[in-house]
């Protein structure tokens, strides 16, 4: 039967694990407007991109929250959990997806890493309209501003839905919300991570890798999503994945690769 009162079916999922604050945030304010569906990975999966799983069984396990039933746990990653929602567990394709509210921001190079962002791109590939939320910072979290911006702007998704093959990437900086400046629309960052390996030993004294390293910020621009938020703005950046570059594909033209054969 359809839900008169909250005629908005969204769609919520994320990449820090179903049993995260930030989503558990976010779900909390989306029912207070919609109807909330919530399937997202068993445990953490952020930087796996957007990887699928297809050598191993896939299971979605009930999840309660509170004695009560909050969603499904997948085993898997975010766009497992989005692809297994909206193909099987779902009867019918929900209106929106939210996917969030992240812990950490993704902006810049971080957005080709992210599962939350990957989660919202499943959605866009299934064809409904979609929103990656973060919040940046790696500390203790506030996420009620986070929450309630995320809501307003799904109302507004919904109302006015989303190109095909666009998604809005979205951060809002981890400040009081008396101190964020206001809202911007940016493009994605060129800022990136300068990466290096700690090497350490393991109590048998096997020599094994941490991945670590910083960000080196390149961007000056207020319209990049990375400053914008550094300045306090919520940055709000409408994103794509034809990865085509037509200037490179104008200039292969006049290779003569066609007489390479």
């Amino acid at each position: 039967m359809k839900d008169t009162t909250h005629p908005l079916h969204i769609l919520v999922s994320n990449d820090d694990g179903i049993d995260a604050p930030g989503i558990y945030a976010l779900v909390r304010e989306l029912r207070k407007i919609a109807r909330v569906t919530v399937v997202a990975p068993d445990k953490q999966q952020s930087a796996v991109g957007h990887a699928i799983t297809m050598n191993y069984p896939i299971r979605a396990i009930p999840f309660k929250k509170n004695d009560e039933l909050f969603g499904y746990a997948v085993e898997g990653t975010p766009a497992d959990a989005v692809k297994l929602a909206v193909r099987f567990l779902l009867k019918e394709k929900p209106d929106l997806l939210i996917s969030g509210i992240n812990h950490g921001s993704n902006t810049a190079i971080n957005i080709i890493y992210s599962g939350t962002v990957s989660a919202a791109t499943e959605g866009m590939i299934l064809g409904i309209p979609s929103i990656a939320v973060s919040l940046t910072t790696y500390g203790d979290p506030d996420f009620s501003y986070a929450a309630r911006f995320a809501g307003r702007l799904g109302l507004l998704v919904g109302e006015r839905g989303l190109p095909e093959g666009t998604l809005l990437n979205v951060n809002i900086p981890a400040v009081p919300e008396n101190e964020i400046k206001g809202i911007l629309l940016t493009r994605q960052g060129k800022s990136c991570w300068d990466d290096t390996f700690d090497v350490r030993r393991d109590p048998a004294n096997r020599e094994y890798y941490w991945l670590t390293g910083k960000m080196n910020v390149t961007d000056t621009d207020l319209e990049t999503d990375q400053i914008a938020i550094r300045e306090k703005y919520v940055s709000v950046t409408p994103i794509h994945y034809d990865l085509t570059d037509r200037r490179m594909l104008e200039e292969l033209r006049g290779w003569g690769i066609a007489g390479l054969m």
